[in-house]
């Protein structure tokens, strides 16, 4: 079986060379020795799969992709757009939206990471009052908490639409809802996730990538590129390999107690590198048929 290439975003004003996001880490693919080839991000998201897919030439094998994130929903429809090419996708749809949204990762994870509640909601649905948001946060309890969706939180508006300095408080929480989903718009991932808020070191954050269940990198987390930290990770790859994905990520935080935590989840073809980093031998790791 010939070896896994990888598929990468293709530059949206020219659409035959690599998303200039990506060129450095499509180098290294190439030095690793895979083949590579071009997906449109921006048609995938339209919803014209067809046409995202048409540079990737029929029968070459199976993939990974490296790109931008998709939402689970399109990424099936990659997935079967691809086998109608005679490709393959070498993570599926499943294990995509396992790794990829919360839900699917959560129980594994739920002695290792924040407590945790959520509550479906689509892209322009109804909003729901204020007695459903304090009745979902009873499970959590008192203290503070975090907004976020089944992927993303909006950290950088961490007052208006992330953090609850109370989560009894109904109005407080009700308002800090309504303005993250205002913020997310059209890319509201799943439904609404409350987490209960735990306090962490400043900077005291790596990302993790594991490859089959192994841990084969320790990066910094891209928001904070010049800290790296060293997290314990035998009861995180305890729980990697239960999850059963082929290549995800974990972001370990060190909480203020000592103690490490899962705070998120991920699949790796949608994880981002600290600036400036290609990816080193990642891809000749990824690249087994």
């Amino acid at each position: 079986m010939a070896e896994t290439g990888f598929l990468f975003c293709c530059d949206p004003l020219r659409p035959r060379r690599t998303d200039p996001e990506f060129t450095r880490e499509a180098a290294a693919a190439r030095q690793a020795g895979a083949r590579i080839s071009l997906i449109d991000h921006d048609a995938l998201l339209a919803g014209d799969v067809g046409s995202a897919v048409d540079r990737v030439p029929r029968d070459s094998g199976s993939y990974r992709y490296r790109g931008w994130m998709v939402p689970s929903g399109r990424y099936a429809e990659l997935e079967l757009a691809l086998a109608d090419r005679g490709c393959s996708l070498r993570t599926g749809g499943a294990d995509y939206r396992a790794a990829h949204e919360l839900p699917g990762w959560y129980e594994v994870f739920e002695e290792l990471t924040p407590r945790t509640v959520w509550r479906p909601l689509s892209p322009g649905e109804a909003l729901p009052g204020a007695d459903v948001w304090a009745g979902l946060a009873q499970d959590l309890g008192s203290g503070p908490g975090i907004v976020k969706d089944f992927v993303k939180s909006r950290k950088h508006e961490w007052d208006e639409a992330c953090f609850v300095p109370e989560l009894a408080d109904r109005d407080r929480l009700a308002s800090v809802i309504r303005r993250f989903v205002e913020l997310q718009e059209d890319s509201l991932a799943g439904g609404v996730v409350l987490r209960a808020f735990e306090p962490f070191v400043p900077g005291g954050e790596a990302r993790v990538w594991w490859v089959d269940g192994e841990p084969v990198r320790v990066t910094a987390h891209p928001d904070t590129p010049d800290l790296l930290s060293a997290p314990r990770l035998d009861a995180v790859g305890e729980a990697v390999r239960t999850l059963g994905c082929g290549w995800v990520t974990t972001d370990l935080a060190l909480r203020e107690d000592g103690v490490w935590r899962v705070v998120e989840v991920g699949d790796g073809q949608v994880s981002g590198l600290p600036a400036g980093d290609d990816g080193g031998s990642l891809f000749g790791l990824l690249l087994g048929p």
